[in-house]
């Protein structure tokens, strides 16, 4: 489907790629369709993402990964989605990531199909960009519709309030000051995220075009921007790097990422940022006249060594929520990643383990093939009953496994029809696929 390609999908209604001309009219469709207040009260902070989206500028996305559905009288538009490209991380293996965004449908015309041919046109265009895996963040259950599993951690954090905002002692000065950060502190920040990003088994990466245009060029008002500041030394020693939200949202004042230089201390740091964040929160506050402060969070997912170092001024702790993931072709990606469960394989019990691994998931499976700890083969596999293989996942639940969102004994437990033959099959996928954290910031 190229740019000026269109769809006739009945009722008056046509299906086609955005172009630069259609700008205002997605950025005030979004605006309606997504505000939390209804239509008649737009969100200008989505439409302001909307337009940055559009204007060329972002480095993964061009204004033709719109689509648009339109009536023909009038070339309103009823419902429009977008795919946002990017790469992400499986354990330090890199693989392409198509981000179904900004899902919406006019009320009027909800519960017509519409959604669901917007998503099968861009899980093409995903497919035909190499991405294996497309992921989106949305309402509870609506997106398994379309192939997609809540298989990853999404959010997650930890909170304190006013009570817990270190003071600092009468006429000292702060340890550590917060600079917003410039072009020339990209590599730093670039570098310090990528060491971040090894704590997490699923993280997304980022190089310097992305860097500049979150600081940059994204405009104050898009709902996704973050503020991105350096951390100094009091002699102006850069020791890490923040991102914050410009202000509160209904109170609370969050941290995206929080990363320190190797060697510098977290138990020192901290307090400092914390007492910088609920300053910038309450200056933000107090410009805009909005809800007082009562609260400041690290949403750095469920693990960071900010936690540990701030334990105690931390009592509210932010359960996650979890991603939507599809893998159309599951057998490729686990190739993909074979080296990563064959690192696993070697630093586990069962080193050098040679078998064959059939999964099933109850109408179609996996069949993976050891030898010698080295994966030979992996393939689908047509499992002829529910009872075949060597371990059963019903439906799309192997995906939390690989994805490290749950264990095996905890799928078990949920699921009576997920269960394991043998000794060894527990054993080996315990060590293929081990429950581990992820923290993602996506690309937006």
């Amino acid at each position: 489907m190229t740019t000026n390609d269109t769809r006739d999908l009945g009722d008056g209604l046509v299906l086609r790629r955005a172009t630069p001309d259609d700008t205002e009219p997605l950025v005030a469709f979004h605006a309606a369709v997504h505000a939390d207040a209804g239509p008649g009260s737009p969100d200008d902070w989505v439409g302001a993402w909307v337009r940055d989206l559009m204007s060329g500028r972002h480095p993964t996305f061009r204004p033709d990964d719109f689509t648009l559905v339109e009536e023909t009288g009038n070339a309103a538009i009823v419902s429009s989605l977008c795919l946002i490209s990017q790469t992400w991380s499986y354990d330090g293996i890199p693989f392409g990531f198509g981000r179904p965004e900004l899902v919406g449908t006019r009320a009027d015309y909800r519960r017509r199909g519409l959604v669901r041919e917007q998503m099968k046109l861009v899980h093409e265009w995903s497919a035909e960009r190499g991405e294996q895996v497309q992921g989106i963040t949305g309402i509870p259950n609506y997106y398994r519709q379309f192939g997609y599993e809540m298989a990853l951690e999404l959010g997650g954090g930890r909170a304190g309030y006013a009570p817990h905002v270190p003071k600092l002692a009468e006429g000292c000065e702060e340890p550590f000051r917060i600079r917003p950060a410039v072009e020339a502190d990209l590599p730093a920040i670039g570098r310090l995220y990528e060491a971040g990003c090894r704590r997490s088994l699923v993280s997304c990466l980022r190089d310097e075009a992305l860097w500049r245009y979150e600081i940059v060029v994204a405009s104050a008002k898009n709902v996704n921007r973050r503020d991105v500041v350096l951390i100094e030394s009091a002699g102006g020693e850069r020791v890490g790097f923040l991102a914050h939200w410009a202000g509160p949202w209904h109170g609370v004042i969050g941290a995206a990422a929080y990363e320190l230089e190797p060697g510098v201390s977290w138990l020192a740091v901290t307090p400092s940022v914390v007492r910088y964040l609920w300053r910038t929160a309450e200056a933000a506050a107090a410009k805009e006249g909005t809800t007082a402060v009562h609260a400041f969070a690290f949403y750095l997912g469920t693990e960071h060594p900010a936690y540990r170092a701030f334990e105690t001024r931390l009592p509210r702790t932010h359960t996650p929520y979890a991603w939507y993931l599809r893998v159309p072709d599951l057998a490729g990606f686990v190739r993909h990643v074979a080296p990563a469960l064959e690192a696993r394989l070697a630093d586990s019990v069962a080193p050098g383990y040679s078998g064959e691994m059939r999964l099933s998931f109850y109408r179609e499976g996996l069949r993976m093939a050891w030898e010698k700890g080295r994966l030979a083969s992996v393939e689908k596999w047509d499992a002829a009953s529910g009872e075949d293989g060597q371990a059963a996942f019903p439906g799309l639940t192997f995906l939390h496994l690989l994805f490290g969102h749950r264990s095996l004994a905890e799928l078990k437990h949920a699921h009576t029809d997920c269960w394991t033959s043998g000794d060894e099959a527990p054993v080996v996928l315990d060590a293929l696929f081990p429950k581990r954290p992820s923290n993602v910031w996506p690309v937006t």
